[in-house]
């Protein structure tokens, strides 16, 4: 393994600003408005890359090969003995940047009564820094396997992980094939059937409508990603407006609708693209749809005995996620010893609630550490 830093030369800066100028706009019947995506072109040419590679660039960043395969990895440790190693995963349409608002604190808390933890997080195989995945067939499974020895090179013989959108996959197999390692999981995300039969809850229905919508009416995306990644991934990758604003409508769509409102989400799309555009990787990064279980069987899948987590795991089901899950139906699919529901956040956890995951991570791990570890 070795350390690195990103640095992006400001000919390709000028590229991904100089493009969206020559483009010429189209009739839009469905899908985001012309005035959303002018906004949003807008505002790309007003983006300053090196403020946020700064920030990038100030937490340690390194590449290691395992299975012939560069993996990406920030790691932020931390300064105290009893810190807990932590693996944070991404999803789709995401990237390791997603953390950036969590890693510190959670690395270094303020307090000393709060849990400090050893953050790593990886790029998964396919996005930005790491490589593409070796081989046709390979799944998140893959990709579990790859960082639980991650994990142990890094020197983590048992670890805590967190994730939300695929990354719920991979946080899955770790809790239910990797359990000598993988002591304790948090999700954000967790498609789970409730039990058949039984009346629904208020939220419960307000969700499953939702859900409902979402699978009916925002799939589009998905079924072209994992039909055919490469022709669209082709069209799309030298074409930063395509990526922008493939990105961008999923960001607006699976967020929750007062963060779409704030500034700082514009900020958040802009620097997701362009970490898309810059390293390459819109194409690779749709494999995740190609190779993996579909949406509609989520829940379906999450249920197979061997998809069972053994290990104590928790689960924060936010509002405007995608398809938040309750209680009664995650439990189902696993050992769950902490749950909580938040009602302002969406798909985004992370970054649009960073407080609300830091607190969560905390609380679990406080809960469960010291007992999934044999109190050591």
């Amino acid at each position: 393994m070795f350390p690195t830093t990103i640095h992006v030369g400001r000919r390709q800066i000028w590229q991904a600003h100089l493009t969206p100028a020559f483009q010429r706009p189209a009739l839009i019947i469905s899908g985001p408005t012309y005035e959303w995506a002018e906004t949003l072109f807008n505002a790309w040419h007003d983006y300053d890359w090196y403020e946020v590679q700064d920030k990038i660039n100030a937490v340690p960043h390194f590449h290691t090969k395992i299975e012939d395969l560069n993996i990406h990895y920030v790691h932020a440790r931390s300064s105290r003995a009893d810190a807990i190693p932590l693996i944070l995963c991404h999803g789709w349409p995401g990237t390791f940047w997603e953390f950036s608002e969590v890693w510190t604190p959670l690395s270094n808390p303020s307090s000393d009564s709060d849990p400090a933890f050893h953050v790593v997080v990886p790029s998964l195989p396919g996005f930005c820094f790491s490589d593409w995945p070796p081989r046709s067939g390979w799944t998140l499974q893959d990709t579990a396997r790859v960082f639980d020895q991650l994990m142990k090179r890094l020197g983590y013989s048992e670890y805590m992980m967190q994730g939300g959108d695929w990354s719920h996959w991979i946080g899955r197999e770790m809790g239910s094939k990797y359990t000598d390692n993988c002591k304790l999981v948090h999700f954000n995300f967790a498609p789970s059937p409730l039990p058949e039969g039984v009346e629904y809850t208020q939220r419960e229905k307000d969700v499953q409508a939702r859900v409902d919508n979402w699978l009916e009416w925002h799939m589009g995306y998905a079924v072209c990603m994992r039909t055919r990644p490469h022709t669209i991934g082709f069209g799309f990758n030298d074409n930063p407006l395509a990526i922008l604003t493939w990105v961008g409508e999923k960001y607006n769509e699976a967020a929750g609708p007062d963060n779409q409102k704030k500034p700082y989400w514009t900020r958040v799309i802009l620097t997701t693209a362009t970490l898309y555009y810059l390293t390459d990787c819109i194409m690779p990064s749709m494999l995740c749809y190609y190779e993996n279980v579909r949406h509609e069987n989520f829940a379906s899948f999450a249920m197979e005995p061997k998809n069972r987590i053994t290990i104590p795991f928790g689960y924060t089901s936010f509002y405007w996620d995608t398809e938040p899950s309750s209680k009664r139906a995650v439990e189902r699919t696993g050992n769950l010893v902490y749950y909580k529901e938040r009602n302002d956040g969406g798909h985004y956890a992370a970054i649009e609630d960073p407080a609300g995951i830091i607190e969560d991570v905390r609380e679990l791990a406080a809960q469960e550490w010291k007992k999934a570890v044999g109190s050591k």
